[in-house]
């Protein structure tokens, strides 16, 4: 079983490409809001909000447990509504895995909208898992957000 490992979840949007870019860009914060029994808040640790550099801490529940996942913005691409966020630290990787990239964007394929998280990572051993309920996560809080940002 190799160490490496990139996954990828899919989501069918509704609300637009550029509502939930910004969102994520510029005001993670708001997540909370929309969602509080999974997002608790998204601070901004260093830098500016939204920019290449900057560093933000996400407070959440997953899985019943508390956690925190501190990240930082690599790449923003606004053309593709495009966000790679390394992570730094956090109970979901600590001791686990070596590296851990978490890429948000959309494409339009077949006349439909998406959101595609990629999570690519390299795990300490392979007793470690594949992080698939992380991906569940991310897509089912996607959705509430997709659905609140619809009906608005």
């Amino acid at each position: 079983m190799a160490l490496i490992g990139t996954i990828i979840g899919k989501v069918e949007i509704n609300s637009g490409a550029k509502v939930l870019h910004d969102l994520y860009r510029h005001t993670p914060d708001d997540i909370s809001s929309i969602c509080p029994d999974k997002i608790h808040s998204c601070d901004l640790l260093s830098g500016t909000r939204g920019a290449v550099g900057s560093t933000i801490i996400w407070h959440f529940t997953q899985d019943g447990k508390r956690q925190t996942l501190k990240e930082i913005i690599e790449e923003v691409d606004e053309t593709n509504h495009k966000i790679v966020f390394k992570v730094l630290e956090g109970e979901l990787v600590d001791g686990k895995y070596k590296a851990f990239i978490i890429t948000f964007h959309c494409e339009q394929k077949d006349g439909k909208q998406w959101s595609v998280w990629t999570i690519e990572f390299e795990r300490l051993d392979t007793s470690i898992p594949y992080p698939t309920s992380f991906m569940e996560y991310l897509c089912d809080y996607l959705k509430e957000i997709d659905d609140h940002k619809t009906c608005k």
